[in-house]
């Protein structure tokens, strides 16, 4: 709910990735759980685009009231767009998770975590953006010697 409410209202931060105990420690696997989590709600919140493509009458048409509508390539098309793709939760068939190695939601944002943590590389800083940082910090230091100048 902390996540969903500010989403509806159109908040563009979402406070607290990874947080445990009030903010005392953070967890990675948590942060990996709750950006799955933020993900989601960003994309119901999203909604669904309807026009001519989407609303696909001429298939619904061909198909009927009794027919399946899985095999179309339509379907295909849209569900891989258009429904929350989860990539934490894994939502295969009993006998294909435990074929997997059972894992549970835990074990692989632990895997995940472990993994960024690893292999993640910091994009270089723009130029522009390193020097106005420098700038901000110089002028910083010299407020804060100045602050500590007797008077």
């Amino acid at each position: 709910m902390s996540t969903i409410l500010p989403t509806l209202a159109g908040a563009n931060v979402i406070y607290g990735m990874g947080m445990l105990e009030m903010g005392i420690s953070i967890s990675y696997d948590q942060m990996i759980f709750d950006t799955e989590i933020i993900r989601m709600a960003k994309r119901a919140v999203k909604g669904m685009e309807v026009n001519e493509e989407t609303l696909a009458m001429d298939v619904i048409k061909k198909i009927g009231p009794a027919g399946t509508y899985l095999a179309e390539k339509h379907t295909r098309d849209f569900m891989r767009t258009e429904s929350s793709q989860a990539q934490l939760f894994d939502r295969t068939m009993f006998e294909t998770w435990e074929k997997n190695g059972s894992t549970d939601v835990r074990e692989r944002a632990k895997e995940e975590a472990r993994y960024r943590l690893k292999n993640h590389k910091v994009p270089p800083l723009d130029p522009q953006v390193a020097s106005k940082l420098k700038s901000i910090i110089a002028d910083t230091e010299e407020e804060f010697k100045e602050m500590r100048q007797p008077r």
